[in-house]
């Protein structure tokens, strides 16, 4: 199958999401050696996509194959409202792996009657659907009806309102009959047992639980504990991409995550971790594992996410030159001496090509990575940090021109500013949020990585984000070539700030606060900075409210201080003073802003989140039935994608 000349960006929408395409930019230029190693490294990636799913919400693998095969059998008008609106909900499942939206984590409200779901469920064949033994149509129904249907019943993937029980009343699938209570106390006696020197991240590969007494157990993911069938096939493919590694380091990584999977033990996690950060001299890479843990209310378990990646060599030369200079930009952060760290080690950087996404990067991904988490293993033998230039590239296109700078930046000189320079400094300050601002600072001695508990991650995206506005306006950028001029900053601080007060807003419903990690960083650094100073004001203009910037010296001083703070914070783990910060500036959203904010976006007829359609790996064999290439094909569409994973790819239902 050839490529389509007429490569569309922008595909498919509904509800408020966009699917985009990306491009596989120079993968005709790898090896053929490197492509079969890219395809196993994809098929180990599409197979953690059922972990995912049960991971976040125990009824998501039984909800998602009973809608498809209503979907795909159910033989009625599909033009009715009904179907129609049960067609929207199952590609928001698909999209959001579960019945939970994927960023602000609130259960999706059913367009489609129960009783239409329940004579659709009596229409088609019954051996298709996921019927437990002696389970009938009515049976099934019965278990799902209240969680699709009924708003309070188990409503929210991931809750971090301050003072509720945050494990009871999550419903994503890493406790069961748990209390918050019980898991701070279970872990927090793991943590006791540590070796100081290399502490193992506790909890992240296991759901907790009870046995039958009543006592506390853990269901250890791997090849021969929950998970096991999609784990195995990890294991497989992993397998063979080892025997096309590139060299002997990055075919040991393979090893080793291979007998971490097989074991479950975390001491071997970390030694893949070192291994792998120390895997630099490769074209391609990839990550695979349970590793976020922002799916998590108390920070610890990962979800499962995968990513195959190969190097965009021209862009990377702007990583690279960040990278060399880590050391200068430790040395001159504005932080507290004591809190930096004295031999920045292993800060390694690439921009790079994404080829496959999977599990909780999949449809909606990230923009950068920078990995491992354990604080330890940053310390003393360093990170990895990749900026997606296909992915930044895949929104840049499908933004521009589309009314939203003319409609929220407060004056023509601004607007001028960021179509010059908003792209570029984009992608800069993602490069030094995960580059070097997750890789900054150090934790005092005996402070545990946790101590920051549901506010942490809040705290550590807040950390990462500040350190790279400050150093946006740092002339050490223009000396780099990283920026053209020293005005180009001011872009970034604007888009930055409008987006934390106003617009980011579209992305919440009414009546919600800000949940989400990422939304509330942006929220607490705008709010703070506004709060504090007279660097910026919101005025009104004909009943539109915009940001007003008269002062970007004076509000880099204040991110400098804000950093400052943020940083003390980690360093010390102070849980109160986190809980403040956050609280006060990073949860709560003006109604009567919020209301004026969505009516403005709402006439532009946009959607406030994208997400991606993978392409389509296809090896082509030789006479002698071996692979002699791999081809990208791009014209799957987003229903036969998902239909198709569902196929190919079902390991546990």
């Amino acid at each position: 199958m050839e490529q389509p000349e007429n490569f569309k960006y922008s595909d498919e929408r509904f509800a408020d999401l966009q699917l985009l395409r990306y491009r596989l930019n120079g993968f005709e230029r790898l090896t053929l050696i490197q492509k079969i190693l890219v395809y196993c490294l994809a098929k180990a990636t599409l197979f953690g996509r059922d972990i995912v799913f049960d991971q976040f919400g125990k009824y998501n693998l039984k909800i998602r194959k009973m809608l498809e095969v209503v979907y795909a059998d159910l033989c009625i008008d599909r033009s009715s409202d009904d179907f129609q609106a049960l067609e929207v909900y199952l590609k928001r499942v698909w999209f959001s792996n579960g019945i939970y939206h994927h960023y602000g984590c609130n259960k999706f409200v059913p367009g489609f009657s129960a009783s239409f779901l329940l004579q659709a469920l009596h229409q088609v064949d019954a051996r298709k659907l996921p019927l437990e033994e002696g389970q009938t149509v009515d049976d099934l129904f019965n278990e799902l009806r209240d969680v699709i249907f009924e708003p309070d019943v188990l409503s929210r993937r991931v809750n971090k309102a301050d003072g509720e029980d945050l494990v009871a009343t999550s419903a994503c699938n890493f406790y069961d009959g748990v209390t918050q209570q019980e898991a701070e106390a279970f872990y927090g006696e793991q943590k006791r047992q540590l070796d100081e020197e290399r502490p193992i991240s506790v909890g992240l590969n296991s759901r907790l639980t009870k046995d039958a007494d009543g006592h506390l157990k853990e269901e250890v993911w791997s090849a021969d504990g929950r998970y096991a069938n999609a784990i195995r096939y990890i294991v497989c493919w992993l397998r063979k991409a080892a025997q096309v590694a590139e060299n002997e380091q990055q075919q040991h990584v393979i090893e080793l995550l291979i007998d971490y999977y097989e074991t479950g033990d975390l001491h071997r996690f970390d030694d893949y971790s070192i291994e792998w950060v120390k895997c630099l001299d490769t074209k391609v890479d990839f990550i695979n594992g349970f590793i976020e843990v922002y799916g998590d209310p108390l920070g610890l378990k990962g979800s499962w996410e995968g990513l195959v990646e190969y190097i965009d060599e021209e862009a990377t030369h702007r990583t690279q030159t960040i990278s060399r200079n880590a050391q200068w930009f430790e040395d001159h952060s504005p932080i507290d001496p004591r809190f930096r760290k004295p031999v920045v080690k292993g800060v390694s950087a690439n921009v790079i090509c994404a080829a496959m996404l999977g599990g909780d990067e999949y449809p909606s991904t990230a923009i950068g990575i920078n990995l491992p988490n354990a604080d330890w293993i940053r310390a003393q033998h360093g990170s990895k940090s990749i900026t997606i230039s296909n992915i930044t590239d895949a929104y840049n296109k499908a933004a521009h021109g589309n009314g939203f700078r003319e409609e929220f930046v407060a004056d023509e000189e601004t607007l001028h500013l960021i179509n010059i320079y908003s792209d570029a400094c984009d992608d800069l300050h993602t490069d030094l949020h995960e580059c070097l601002g997750h890789g900054s600072g150090r934790l005092l001695p005996g402070v545990d990585p946790d101590a920051l508990k549901a506010y942490g991650n809040t705290i550590e995206e807040a950390r990462a984000d500040l350190f790279g506005l400050y150093y946006m306006a740092d002339a050490k950028l223009v000396e780099l070539g990283l920026l053209p001029d020293g005005e180009a900053y001011k872009a970034q601080y604007y888009s930055y700030m409008l987006n934390g007060l106003m617009t980011q807003l579209v992305r919440i419903e009414p009546g919600h606060q800000i949940e989400e990690a990422h939304m509330r960083n942006r929220a607490l650094i705008a709010h703070w900075c506004l709060a504090h100073g007279n660097a910026m004001s919101l005025s009104k203009e004909n009943g539109k409210t915009y940001l007003n910037i008269s002062d970007y010296a004076q509000l880099r001083q204040l991110i400098a201080q804000l950093l400052a703070e943020v940083q003390r914070i980690k360093s010390e783990g102070d849980f109160e003073a986190a809980r403040s910060l956050v609280e006060d500036y990073a949860v709560k959203v003006d109604p009567a802003l919020h209301e004026e904010v969505l009516a403005r976006y709402k006439k532009l007829n946009l959607a406030p989140y994208k997400g991606f359609i993978n392409p389509q790996l296809l090896p082509v064999y030789n006479s002698e039935g071996e692979i002699a290439d791999i081809q990208v094909y791009y014209g799957e569409s987003y229903a036969h994608q998902m239909l198709r994973y569902s196929s190919e790819y079902a390991t546990l239902i």
